[in-house]
């Protein structure tokens, strides 16, 4: 085969990284921006002339940020941990058992994964509110907690699974419970994994039902608060990209520890 040329290649990366810097600049601007006083706040500058903390001491002083970052990580995690588990579950059920109405239950699953949340979303509100669960995290997290995503893709590891160990396992007295925690999980943890992570980000960045469930920034995830900071002080842009720049930091966190896991979860799941 031969290779490509020089000027080839030079082009290929030219094109990466000024896509790479598209990519960026947003960022960087809202970064730059949060050090930005409000007298500068809209010049054309890439560089604050007179940095200043007083966006970021504002946004901790009117916004309990803390508190709704906690709220963040407790619905990304209760959300993934919920759908793990119900897919868990089910995923085995579907292919270690067979009964009645197995494809249909099947077809209707991979159904329910084409009905967009907003058609059920007033549904889902009306119970939440008669169950007494607004301004809670169990109530943003209760609609979400199966994942019809979930089960299809931990259905189709389920599958390649060799059905021999399975059945070894039964004669050697293993219960269903046990063939799935000591033998199926082990081998198959990289999967789980790199789902729960794309649960997780999925979670984090949820907004639209969390948003009519909360109404006050001490009950809301940091996207409604944002939202909620808006609303109460329009012209404040300065502290809004302080508290931007603040909701950020854990998933940037997050992807430089598990950066490999992360991509590969990408790949995996942006294959099938």
């Amino acid at each position: 085969m031969k290779r490509p040329s020089r000027a080839f290649t030079l082009l290929q990366h030219g094109l990466l990284a000024i896509m790479c810097v598209i990519a960026i600049f947003p960022l960087y601007w809202m970064i730059i921006s949060s050090f930005k006083n409000e007298s500068e706040i809209f010049t054309a500058s890439f560089v604050p002339m007179q940095p200043t903390w007083s966006n970021y001491t504002y946004v901790f002083k009117e916004m309990p940020i803390v508190r709704m970052m906690f709220n963040s990580f407790s619905v990304a995690i209760l959300m993934s941990s919920f759908q793990l588990a119900t897919g868990l579950l089910a995923a085995y059920a579907l292919v270690r058992w067979r009964f009645r109405g197995q494809l249909f239950i099947f077809s209707m699953l991979s159904l329910t994964w084409l009905i967009p949340f907003q058609s059920v979303m007033i549904p889902n509100y009306v119970l939440v509110n008669q169950l007494g669960m607004n301004e809670t995290t169990l109530g943003i997290v209760l609609p979400f907690a199966v994942s019809t995503f979930a089960i299809l893709s931990l259905y189709q590891s389920f599958k390649q699974f060799p059905k021999v160990l399975i059945e070894a396992a039964c004669i050697d007295g293993q219960s269903d419970f046990g063939i799935l925690t000591r033998l199926i999980l082990p081998n198959i943890k990289s999967m789980v994994v790199s789902l729960g992570i794309l649960q997780f980000i999925h979670g984090w960045n949820e907004y639209l039902w969390p948003m009519l469930i909360t109404k006050k920034m001490e009950h809301a995830p940091l996207q409604i608060g944002l939202k909620l900071f808006v609303n109460s002080d329009t012209n404040m842009w300065g502290s809004l990209m302080a508290g931007t720049t603040i909701s950020c930091l854990p998933i940037l966190l997050l992807y430089l520890l598990l950066q490999r896991q992360i991509v590969d979860s990408f790949v995996r799941f942006g294959i099938k």
